[in-house]
């Protein structure tokens, strides 16, 4: 039994997943987001295994050397956003000084990519490149939850306009990937509530 928990993390509301075992033991995160005090209490006992990033934009990544640094725990990023991490002005966080200063972290320890299994918690989380709000934009697929970062949202779908963005890609990713899984998926968005596949199918004014 995987549990799923969600911090809405920064100035941005970024949305923080921790996945952990049934006894609280163990668990991976996907985006540590801004900010990231509520979750870092949360797992002050739990074993971290890995830190999975669906993209490497400031405002998932800002907690990211915390959580390494103080759980020794590596970090799975794609390939195309490598030195995003490194890098304040293609990560963003240089954009909007009203929000935050530049943030950097060190390289990830791993690469992600398209139909890669990643076998952590006994579970198996399947990598899907989904480009469009990023180049490297990743979403990734657990039997019937998808954390799909800021490539869909709930009755929305990530912005396209900034760097390395692409508004047809992004619709190819949605249509050609996402919107090919089940209807009854459970979506977990970088921003928002959750939703459902099939209630963005029919839903989505943007699609």
């Amino acid at each position: 039994m995987i549990r799923i928990d969600a911090f809405s993390l920064g100035p941005l509301g970024t949305n923080a997943y921790l996945l952990s075992t049934e006894d609280g033991s163990r668990g991976i995160i996907i985006d540590p987001g801004m900010n990231p005090k509520p979750l870092v209490k949360r797992i002050k006992d739990m074993k971290i295994e890995a830190i999975l990033l669906t993209h490497a934009h400031f405002d998932h990544i800002g907690g990211v050397e915390e959580i390494r640094k103080d759980k020794g725990c590596p970090v799975y990023l794609h390939a195309l956003e490598a030195d995003w991490l490194m890098n304040p002005r293609k990560n963003g966080s240089t954009r909007w000084p009203e929000v935050t200063g530049p943030i950097t972290t060190e390289d990830a320890e791993f690469d992600l990519d398209e139909g890669q299994v990643l076998d952590m918690l006994g579970i198996q989380l399947k990598v899907m490149h989904t480009p469009g709000h990023s180049p490297g934009s990743v979403s990734f697929l657990w039997n019937n939850h998808l954390f799909s970062g800021d490539v869909l949202f709930k009755l929305s779908v990530g912005r396209v306009d900034l760097p390395g963005g692409d508004g047809n890609d992004l619709l190819d990713s949605i249509h050609g990937k996402l919107f090919e899984l089940p209807d009854d998926v459970i979506v977990y968005p970088g921003h928002g509530a959750k939703t459902t596949i099939g209630f963005e199918k029919v839903n989505n004014p943007y699609v």
